[in-house]
């Protein structure tokens, strides 16, 4: 629990800022929110309003100050086939659901899964998004779909973005290029397409419903898979820009209390007509870009984003979307780790494996959480066998050849064990054989299966058999899971 003081400081320390910074992404959050919406098969408010709710309820509870949460593209994909066979109410009864269960990840206080997830990972999900974001604005510069203006109001949008903060940063310059550009689109009658051709805007505040659906089992059934979908990415999604918030401001924040945030937003977003959201890192590196750090700066995106659309909504819908396709160009451009494409040529191949395996699954399969998952197996892999090349086992003989001594080095565990069998000569029959893990630890089962079997194999040809040196732990596990000194032991493990 943070103290008072400091939770104070982290909604008034940076007042000016996070309130200009905040009135910048609640214009970028109309057109995704919408966008989002259609992605999921509802009606753009659906996505408006789960962007409202969840900035402003993350805002109050969420654990890292200055990040944006919202309706994204992460969650609503997974939420397509809900809509399509049951309609927009187990929508929202799944959104309730996904909330309670990440509610209960953050009391089970399972934010340390993070630290799983490798440098590399988040580099190729870093990347990976970078180009989502891109290639999600390619619509909006189909020669087919846009007049050629659009191409150079672009190129002025991102002229704005970069060189306004060589004359000031007292204002951030994406809000500049959204008040130029409508305004001069508005001065001229120039005809390109504005946020109101992306879908009508809601005129009405959302109202507390519950969601019309049978309160049974099969409701239950239908709604729990996608509920923990949901859950799972979203809280995955929202754990990994939380880590790329907290490198940028260095500054730290605590995983469980988002995860826990994210589920309260939720939970609450589902009673008033809204779908399920996670962090934006879009959106997050926009806040940052633009000096957002407290959590007044979520609060205004959330609230303005509401007071835009419904009381300012024919002047929001007048916002050219070459604006905004320029804002997310300079965040897709932000975000990419372009260091990482040199560090191709320097770093270990097999960081560079994972990191090129995440961008791919990512952008093939537009799923954050498959290429995570993808490169988080990647990461395991390799450092499996490079810990495996690190064993060892060393033999010697006494001079009379009556006892054998091996001395095993390193770390025996499932990757190891083949080397570890490799290294016993079962052919030779000594009186006595010392099997030494002094230097060794025993991970496994498939390691105490390995000492069973290699006791077991010696004990047949006549010999003594002596395990020495085993460590605390290592003998805790060996005590528990062996089976060489217990009655029918071959026949035991050979069953296995």
């Amino acid at each position: 629990m943070i103290s008072i003081d400091v939770y104070r400081d982290q909604w008034f320390g940076n007042l000016r800022a996070d309130l200009l910074a905040g009135l910048v992404v609640a214009l970028a959050l109309i057109p995704e929110a919408i966008a989002f919406s259609i992605i999921a098969g509802v009606d753009p408010k659906v996505g408006l309003y789960a962007s409202f709710s969840i900035a402003v309820i993350t805002a109050f509870v969420g654990g890292r100050p200055g990040m944006i949460s919202a309706a994204t593209a992460a969650t609503a994909v997974l939420m397509v086939s809900l809509v399509r066979d049951h309609g927009l109410e187990y929508l929202l009864a799944a959104t309730i659901l996904a909330g309670i269960l990440q509610v209960g990840a953050g009391l089970l206080r399972l934010g340390f899964v993070m630290r799983y997830v490798s440098r590399s990972v988040m580099t190729g999900f870093v990347n990976a998004l970078a180009i989502l974001i891109f290639i999600a604005q390619l619509p909006e510069l189909d020669p087919t779909r846009v007049p050629p203006l659009t191409y150079a109001l672009v190129a002025l949008g991102l002229a704005i973005i970069y060189l306004f903060p060589r004359l000031t940063r007292a204002v951030p310059s994406p809000l500049v290029t959204i008040i130029v550009l409508t305004a001069l689109t508005q001065l001229t009658g120039w005809e390109v397409r504005t946020v109101a051709d992306m879908g009508a805007l809601p005129d009405t505040l959302p109202v507390f419903l519950l969601p019309d659906v049978p309160l049974n089992f099969q409701t239950l059934a239908i709604i729990f898979p996608y509920s923990v979908a949901v859950a799972v990415v979203g809280l995955l999604e929202s754990l990994m820009t939380q880590n790329i918030v907290d490198e940028l401001t260095d500054t730290r924040s605590d995983r469980n209390q988002e995860c826990v945030g994210q589920g309260v937003a939720n939970f609450a977003t589902g009673f008033i007509g809204g779908m399920a959201g996670c962090a934006m890192i879009g959106q997050s590196i926009i806040n940052v870009k633009s000096g957002g750090r407290g959590r007044m700066s979520t609060f205004v995106a959330g609230v303005g984003l509401l007071v835009l659309v419904v009381f300012l909504g024919d002047w929001v819908g007048r916002i050219p979307m070459p604006a905004l396709v320029a804002i997310m160009i300079m965040v897709s451009i932000g975000t990419f780790s372009w260091s990482s494409i040199k560090a191709l040529r320097t770093h270990p191949r097999s960081s560079s494996i994972v990191m090129l395996a995440t961008v791919a699954v990512v952008v093939w399969s537009h799923n954050l959480a498959i290429g995570v998952l993808v490169g988080v197996l990647l990461s395991g892999i390799f450092f499996a066998a490079k810990i495996a090349q690190l064993f060892r086992v060393r033999s010697t003989v006494s001079a009379d050849g009556r006892v054998r001594h091996y001395v095993v080095e390193g770390q025996l565990f499932y990757a190891s064990v083949e080397d570890f069998m490799n290294a016993l000569d079962f052919r030779e029959v000594p009186e006595r054989v010392i099997i030494d893990v002094s230097n060794a630890h025993i991970w496994d089962i498939s390691s105490v299966q390995a000492l069973d079997m290699a006791v077991l194999k010696f004990r047949r040809e006549g010999a003594e058999v002596e395990l020495r040196g085993m460590n605390e732990a290592s003998a805790t596990l060996v005590d528990r899971l062996a089976v060489h000194d217990k009655p029918g032991a071959m026949d035991r493990l050979m069953a296995h």
